[in-house]
């Protein structure tokens, strides 16, 4: 039965999917009173995402969870191959190394479903993040002081009234409505069938590597997700019901060189439009989006989960500092600024991508088959953005550090944790004046004088002697003698 009394918090998180179980994890470490409000009464059983990145497999680790998800995931070594009708390798996206620049692989593969049900055993661990399942926000009321939320009759409280509210609610978010964002369109709304399956013997035969199949008759995504489980992206083409195509029998002679209904059996199969699409205006007030109600961007990057992971290692340090009174509110208005030219970068290859991957006019796939077979793929190399503009100062500041081993084995963020640190030769720091020190201990820094070459090589080969780096491992500047630690520092906020 309903509470006629508020459930009062500091943060109202709506939406329980991976983004708003990453958010409310790094908020909970930090202390705050939580309330995470799920529409679903319990964890969507189907598979969804099935790809996270190198740096989403480093914020699991700052949460403690990195164990848990490796025991749910495995490291997609193989890269991502693109072949034309004819089965020829007309470009390779490699894999990289178990241990890459982020102290793990750059891809990672995963069951949607598991993944929810690490994060959420993650909360169990603060008694400061409450969650609501099965409770729909009907009305969303915004003032200067804070939000009030209403739900929809069920047990539990009729209302959340709260200081902050991010809505990680997805492609339809009601939080976005109620920001009044607007939407830019970045170009690409093309229907695609999603068919999962689970084969149902080891000897399968399918790769273990991911498959683009640019087949102008017929595009194509075969993706190995973990175990016997793998995904077929099918287009759809001019002459398609959208209303029956991604039926079981219509599916099943399409993917009949790979399995059929003897051989494999049916998780899910679902039409889906593949979007492009960036919000412009992410806060209002009080009111904050991340994750997809932010942005939607198509598959062929696996970045759609990625890019909401990104915006809860930005948001999540900026939102604590300001809500315990470390920071003031204009903190918050570097979280749109610094993450959407970031997000629109991963965008935008994306959409290149998948005109590569869907070009349907027969000519103009030999003319791609060509170029790229000649060699010209280099602009399909992975980006690294860095940030757009926002709390980071100078050529490097902005720029994603590495997560190298340091000398006694650890991994960087190991010795560092969630806090700002300051890397550098031990004489550049040793220089620093007593007010750039003060400036260090008011924000909590971890210092690390001279952490290792594997660790300082990064700085020097860019002419620097020491960097400053935030809790979400983007740099706060670079510098190379004790003037330019001193700016650097200048821009640090006290430690909440």
């Amino acid at each position: 039965m309903a509470d006629a009394r508020p459930l009062d918090c500091e943060v109202a998180i709506l939406g329980l999917g991976p983004v708003g179980a990453t958010l409310a994890n790094l908020l909970g470490a930090a202390g705050l009173d939580v309330v995470v409000v799920e529409r679903d009464a319990a964890i969507y059983p189907l598979p969804r995402a099935i790809h996270f990145d190198g740096e989403v497999m480093r914020v699991f680790q700052s949460l403690g969870l990195r164990a848990d998800v490796e025991a749910i995931s495995r490291p997609g070594l193989e890269g991502m191959h693109f072949v034309n009708a004819d089965d020829r390798v007309l470009m390779v996206r490699g894999g990289t190394a178990a241990e890459g620049p982020q102290g793990c692989a750059n891809n990672h593969y995963f069951h949607q479903p598991e993944l929810e049900a690490v994060l959420r055993r993650g909360l169990a661990r603060y008694p400061n993040v409450r969650v609501l399942l099965g409770r729909e926000v009907v009305s969303i009321d915004a003032s200067a002081d804070g939000m009030r939320l209403a739900l929809a009759d069920g047990d539990g409280p009729a209302e959340v009234s709260a200081r902050w509210m991010v809505g990680c609610d997805g492609g339809r978010s009601p939080t976005r409505r109620a920001i009044g964002a607007t939407m830019e369109d970045l170009g690409l709304h093309q229907p695609w069938v999603v068919f999962d399956a689970i084969v149902e013997r080891d000897d399968h035969g399918l790769p273990d590597h991911t498959v683009q199949r640019c087949d102008p008759a017929r595009p194509m995504t075969i993706c190995n997700v973990t175990g016997r489980r793998r995904r077929w992206e099918i287009m759809l083409m001019p002459g398609d019901d959208p209303e029956t195509i991604g039926r079981p029998e219509q599916v099943w002679p399409m993917i009949a060189r790979w399995v059929t209904p003897r051989t494999a059996r049916l998780e899910r199969s679902a039409v889906y439009t593949f979007h492009s699409v960036l919000a412009h205006g992410w806060r209002r007030g009080r009111l904050m989006l991340a994750g997809d109600s932010a942005h939607q961007t198509p598959p062929f990057l696996g970045q759609g989960l990625c890019a909401g992971v990104r915006d809860c290692a930005n948001l999540a340090w900026k939102l604590v500092r300001v809500a315990r009174g470390a920071a003031s509110e204009s903190l918050l208005d570097t979280y749109e600024p610094e993450r959407r030219p970031h997000v629109k970068a991963f965008i935008e290859l994306a959409v290149r991508l998948g005109a590569v991957i869907q070009a349907t006019d027969p000519e103009v796939a030999a003319e791609r088959d060509a170029r790229l077979l000649a060699g010209e793929a280099t602009v399909f190399e992975y980006p690294q953005p860095g940030l757009g503009p926002g709390l980071h100062a100078g050529p490097l500041g902005g720029t994603l550090f590495p997560q190298p081993r340091l000398a006694d084995g650890r991994r960087l963020d190991e010795a560092i944790g969630n806090a700002f640190a300051v890397l550098g030769d031990a004489e550049a720091i040793d220089a620093a004046d007593a007010a750039t020190r003060a400036r260090w201990s008011a924000a909590g820094a971890v210092i690390l004088r001279d952490p290792g070459d594997a660790v300082s090589a990064w700085w020097r080969d860019r002419g620097a002697r020491a960097v400053v780096l935030r809790p979400d491992r983007y740099l706060l500047g670079a510098a190379s003698d004790a003037a330019g630690l001193e700016a650097v520092a200048a821009l640090m906020p006290r430690a909440a």
